[in-house]
């Protein structure tokens, strides 16, 4: 087994692994994530993986079904690109999830999020310039990141703005990256090399990249 360590979890390349791991790699690795490669790295330059998809490694049947669920919101939802990535880095920046908001803040540049929305969403603030559909994901996220939950106004709100499906969608979206903040946090996943010290508001509150 590997010698290196990622946080608290050993951090094989692909030739380190076993058969069923390897197949949760590869799931990872050669499926959709793959376009999107250069701008959301998901493997070092000697092909061990990045954040949290590394610790699906460690238990492939749990591993390969959240990958898999993982996948489907990022690429089969009902969501505009632009409205995804809202919620994501909504997400990422209530847990201080360094990893996460570095592997979206560029997905979410490319989906057309300018420098305003992104600097109120880094602060937790509810940026200024939302569309309808925008509007109605931030309450939406916002209460549940607050609540766990949504009450029966706000639930008609967004099934109002964004019908059935979407709401689905959405509420597992939430569940979804914060299951991967929890595993980021709780297994000390640090972030890239390359962006360490990019989140100095964030140092007091997030233990990424601290071990």
């Amino acid at each position: 087994m590997t010698e290196h360590a990622h946080g608290r979890l050993p951090w094989p390349t692909r030739d380190e692994l076993d058969d069923e791991r390897r197949v949760v790699y590869d799931a990872i690795v050669g499926g959709p994530r793959a376009s999107d490669a250069t701008t959301s790295p998901i493997t070092t330059d000697d092909g061990r993986l990045e954040g949290p998809f590394n610790a699906m490694l460690v238990s492939p049947s749990v591993g390969g079904a959240l990958q898999s669920l993982g996948s489907a919101i990022r690429y089969a939802t009902t969501f505009a690109d632009r409205d995804r990535e809202l919620a994501i880095l909504q997400i990422a920046a209530h847990h201080r999830s360094q990893f996460e908001w570095f592997a979206h803040e560029r997905v979410a540049r490319g989906a057309g999020l300018d420098e305003a929305t992104l600097g109120a969403l880094r602060a937790g603030e509810r940026p200024t310039e939302l569309s309808a559909s925008a509007a109605a994901i931030w309450g939406a996220v916002n209460a549940i990141l607050a609540h766990g939950d949504l009450d029966d106004e706000q639930y008609a709100r967004l099934e109002d703005a964004l019908g059935q499906v979407a709401a689905v969608e959405l509420v597992v979206l939430v569940g979804y990256y914060q299951a991967l903040a929890l595993l980021l946090r709780t297994f000390r996943i640090p972030v890239p090399e390359a962006v360490r010290g990019s989140f100095t508001d964030w140092s007091q509150s997030d233990r990424e990249g601290k071990v």
